[in-house]
């Protein structure tokens, strides 16, 4: 009989994804992740991982199945939270989630669930494993879920193949109704329960508030950007090198405060995000102001108006080599390779027409169509089909 570990997270997902193996007659323990202990940083007074542990220690009553909870909160602060502050004091956007997949439990989590002697670990995400052979060896694929409004493999782009080899996503056919539906059968606890918003497992904590207990406010200014300012139509260079002429197009335009006007201030160009436009308090703009850029050095946002402003659009952003991640490692691209793609920047991104060019120094992913706010720091996923190929970070 097969041993899995369950991540059990409190949540109504994993709670099915375990009552599923178990059906599957897979030996089952559920293991609960405690990944935060500083409570001066949740918004309110509840403390929603005891009510998360509690939930996922009455599942695994229900289901009859072994229950451990493990402290990873010094792992979790060393590899996600200082990486966190890192990213932003340097004026880029992490995204914790799909670091706490790669680093936290699909690596720390997962050696903890195989020295208990299980075969495989568990989650309950939206995505579902594909093998094949080639060349005598057994490949794992990364498959898109079932629910098109639910599919999470974006959030799994940087696993590896001994990852996935040893993972399991039970609930990947199925949609969300079906699976409320399955606890609500079961009789579960988490049958009702709203999905968690927030970090990865630490439950409800607001960004700028955690950012602002590391990075110390400075007031700078926020300039506005006119949409029809000379930048946005000046001639594009002749290049000989198919390779200059990408990296030119990638590279984000420069702003100089002499450019714009200044509209208002801000508590500090890091606590801001590319695309941005909550938070900003600058009113009487015809059009909703939009950050077009962040000058963490000089600490100066710069914004425009409206969600088609000139500003926001890009077409071509290179992953650095050493950021370049293939799931599956056999379609790896060699140097002066393309390939056509699909690919996406965020989570919940529609699937967009891509071409990768792969040059000495890095990645170009190539859009057909200009792609609002590109991030530094983010993950651009690509995709054939249904399958998520491989992502990196966005430079």
């Amino acid at each position: 009989m097969k041993r899995v570990v369950v991540g059990l997270s409190g949540g109504v997902d994993s709670s099915v994804a375990a009552y599923l193996l178990k059906e599957q007659g897979y030996e089952v323990i559920g293991l609960f992740m405690k990944n935060w202990h500083d409570d001066s940083v949740t918004i309110s007074d509840e403390c929603p991982w005891l009510e998360d542990s509690n939930d996922a220690l009455l599942v695994a009553e229900k289901l009859g199945i072994p229950f451990q909870t493990v402290d990873l909160s010094e792992q979790y602060k060393e590899r996600i939270v200082d990486y966190m502050f890192n990213e932003y004091k340097n004026g880029r956007t992490p995204n914790p989630d799909v670091l706490c997949n790669r680093e936290i439990k699909f690596d720390v989590f997962m050696k903890i669930a195989l020295s208990l002697g299980a075969d495989y670990v568990a989650t309950g995400h939206y995505c579902r494993k594909g093998t094949l052979e080639k060349d005598g060896k057994e490949i794992y694929q990364l498959l898109a879920g079932v629910d098109g409004n639910k599919d999470q493999s974006y959030f799994l782009c940087q696993l590896s193949q001994e990852q996935l080899a040893k993972s399991l996503f039970p609930i990947g056919e199925l949609t969300k109704p079906q699976v409320r539906e399955i606890a609500a059968q079961m009789d579960l606890v988490t049958a009702e329960k709203k999905d968690s918003q927030g970090l990865c497992f630490i439950g409800k904590v607001r960004l700028p508030e955690f950012l602002q207990q590391q990075l110390q406010p400075k007031e700078g200014i926020i300039i506005e950007i006119a949409a029809n300012d000379s930048i946005y139509s000046l001639p594009k260079p002749k290049f000989e090198l198919k390779e200059d002429q990408l990296e030119f197009e990638a590279q984000p335009l420069s702003y100089t405060s002499s450019m714009g006007k200044i509209v208002g201030k801000h508590q500090g160009a890091h606590y801001f995000t590319i695309g941005q436009r909550k938070g900003l308090n600058v009113g009487g703009t015809k059009e909703g102001l939009f950050i077009i850029a962040t000058d963490v050095e000089n600490n100066i946002i710069y914004t425009g108006q409206g969600a088609s402003h000139p500003g926001l659009f890009r077409k071509v952003l290179k992953v650095l080599s050493h950021e370049v991640h293939w799931i599956r490692e056999d379609l790896r691209l060699k140097t002066n390779d393309t390939m056509k793609v699909m690919a996406r920047i965020r989570y919940r991104q529609p699937l967009q027409n891509a071409t990768l060019h792969q040059t000495k120094d890095g990645l170009y992913v190539v859009f057909d169509e200009p792609q609002s706010a590109i991030t530094p720091g983010q993950f651009v996923s690509w995709h054939l089909g249904e399958e998520l190929l491989g992502s990196g970070v966005i430079s």
